[in-house]
């Protein structure tokens, strides 16, 4: 086994923080800053320290290691891209403010890459121009770049991100199943490796486009996405890909639509409270713009309209809300009174399924202080698209076996599409087919966020105390301490240098002037698995042995510690 280095804390350029930054508002923000891991530059951009690049570079390790064993293989692609493969895709245009846009002195258009199917498309289309060329896998380890509006989180939201990304390429969709296959068995030997509790999830494809899309969740409350899982059957899926289908009623017994005076009850509150009705017995109408064009939005009053799902619907189209000057422009559309009956061919009307033909309901009558009883759907008003727009919620019924579906929080570490023939249409990408003839080539997509399972690992592995790596990616495997006094550092100096010359990875703390205090409270917080401290037995040779994750310790002489540390 090759020696190791051992890092001095001495000379490690890291210094620990008592107190949580005053903008951190996560665990994994807090810890990572406090133990010297990152340092924030900017809004969304991050620093990343010695102890930091340590284990920001095991887990690239891993990732390497699982990707090459699949056969996939590593080229590096610029951040720096040119505008016109973006134009030819649409997404220019679909990022929209997210896209970091920049010109050259010359005014050439360049963005910084948010992903990269169009320039790995337009590679594979310089070396590839036959069937036997296929197929082959290739990934990248880069930085990737979004503007986001409200960067957060410290590194599980920032605007510069690092991100492995790999792309198939086949001439057939049975091909790129099997890639597909082969990236989501490597990602699950990826994730256990690193030691994260994760979830395979649908999910929707969103601007990357194309079919099959699955999800990699790392639970944490950190997390910023919303997933459901079946305590009952093995569906789980991401809230926003989750659907249920149209099951229209018999509504033919419902009475004539009847307009009712309801004075001073724009809300659902109001109106069910004034009416003495549930919530769920009328029907919401919200009004939005798409790309300037307002659009009504009908759930049932007692749920809300998940607007993430209708701009993934209306995408890349703008989604707003409608303002007071909207209102004013439009006398026909009455704030807090909107109803779907007689709205005509001005206002398109999409509705959630619940909504279902034969459904009654009591709404808005597009009139002041006025709402209408017994409007059903299909008799009088037409729904123009049937979309799943509600926010889903705890103890919905599951899609697939019908039992209550269970809610929690997590933190995306992995992502893969089966991407189809969307990047290969807009760019060309053909190659010579076995009969001569040219073939489209079919792709898959599939990304792991690398310093996003820095921050996902921190979430969930950290205690009170602090950090607490996986051996896996931890910075180092020992962090020996020397308590304070000469002998205690030359015997913490001597193990730790005999500790490496094993091949075991040493951060070592031989800080003069440094009480055994501080010391004990900067290991706990930095995670090193296996804590070995040099105390007050060093005169015969004993040290104290400790688990950082189970706090277990014990007293072992030098020779014991090497060979367990070294096993």
């Amino acid at each position: 086994m090759a020696n190791a280095q051992v890092q001095r804390m001495s000379q490690l350029m890291a210094k620990t923080l008592r107190d949580d930054p005053a903008d951190a508002e996560v665990l994994s923000h807090k810890l990572l800053v406090r133990a010297g891991y990152v340092r924030r530059t900017a809004a969304g951009i991050w620093s990343w320290l010695p102890l930091g690049k340590k284990v920001l570079a095991n887990v690239e390790r891993v990732v390497r290691e699982e990707m090459d064993a699949i056969g996939a293989q590593e080229v590096l692609l610029p951040a720096l891209l040119p505008r016109e493969p973006y134009d030819a895709t649409g997404r220019w245009d679909e990022y929209g403010q997210e896209l970091f846009r920049l010109k050259d002195r010359k005014g050439g258009d360049y963005l910084l890459g948010p992903t990269h199917e169009e320039i790995f498309t337009l590679l594979v289309k310089d070396q590839c121009t036959s069937y036997k060329d296929l197929p082959v896998i290739l990934y990248q380890i880069q930085s990737k770049f979004r503007d986001e509006a409200r960067p957060r989180a410290g590194i599980l939201r920032g605007r510069e991100f690092l991100m492995k990304d790999s792309y198939s390429f086949d001439t057939a969709d049975e091909g790129l199943a099997e890639a597909y296959a082969r990236h989501r068995e490597a990602y699950q030997r990826i994730f256990a490796r690193l030691g994260l509790d994760y979830r395979i999830v649908a999910a929707t494809a969103g601007a990357m486009g194309g079919s099959k899309s699955e999800e990699f969740l790392a639970p944490a409350e950190a997390g910023e996405d919303t997933f459901a899982d079946c305590p009952n059957c093995d569906f789980a899926a991401n809230t926003e890909a989750i659907s249920y289908a149209l099951q229209p009623v018999d509504g033919s017994a419902v009475p004539a639509l009847e307009e009712i005076p309801t004075p001073a009850t724009p809300t659902i509150e109001t109106l069910a409270a004034s009416l003495g009705v549930q919530a769920s017995d009328t029907l919401k109408n919200l009004l939005v713009k798409v790309d300037g064009e307002i659009v009504a939005v009908g759930v049932p009053g007692d749920r809300e309209v998940d607007l993430g799902k209708v701009e993934e619907h209306f995408a890349p189209a703008t989604v707003e809300m409608v303002t007071e000057a909207d209102f004013a422009d439009r006398p026909d559309l009455v704030r807090g009174y909107v109803g779907p009956q007689g709205l005509g061919e001005k206002v398109t009307y999409i509705a959630d399924p619940r909504v279902a033909p034969g459904t009654a309901w009591i709404t808005g009558a597009n009139k002041a202080d006025t709402h209408a009883k017994n409007v059903v759907a299909g008799r009088d008003f037409e729904v123009d698209e049937y979309v799943d727009v509600v926010v889903v919620q705890e103890g919905d019924p599951c899609p697939k076996c019908g039992t209550g579906l269970k809610l929690d929080r997590a933190i995306e570490i992995g992502h893969i599409f089966q991407l189809g023939r969307k990047y290969a249409d807009a760019l060309k990408l053909d190659v010579l087919g076995q009969n001569g003839k040219p073939v489209r080539v079919t792709m898959g997509s599939y990304g792991i966020g690398v310093s996003r399972a820095v921050a996902a690992l921190a979430e969930q592995t950290a205690d009170e105390q602090g950090l607490c790596w996986p051996k896996e990616i931890a910075p180092a495997d020992v962090h020996v301490v020397a308590a304070g006094k000469a002998l205690q550092t030359e015997l913490a100096l001597d193990v730790a240098g005999k500790l490496a010359a094993a091949g075991v990875r040493v951060l070592v703390d031989d800080r003069a002037g440094v009480s055994p205090g501080v010391k004990f409270t900067d290991a706990e917080l930095i995670g090193v698995p296996q804590i070995l401290v040099a105390g007050r037995r060093s005169a015969e040779g004993v040290l104290e042995l400790k688990d950082r994750k189970t706090g277990e310790r014990e007293e072992v002489s030098v020779e014991d510690a090497i060979a367990r540390l070294t096993a």
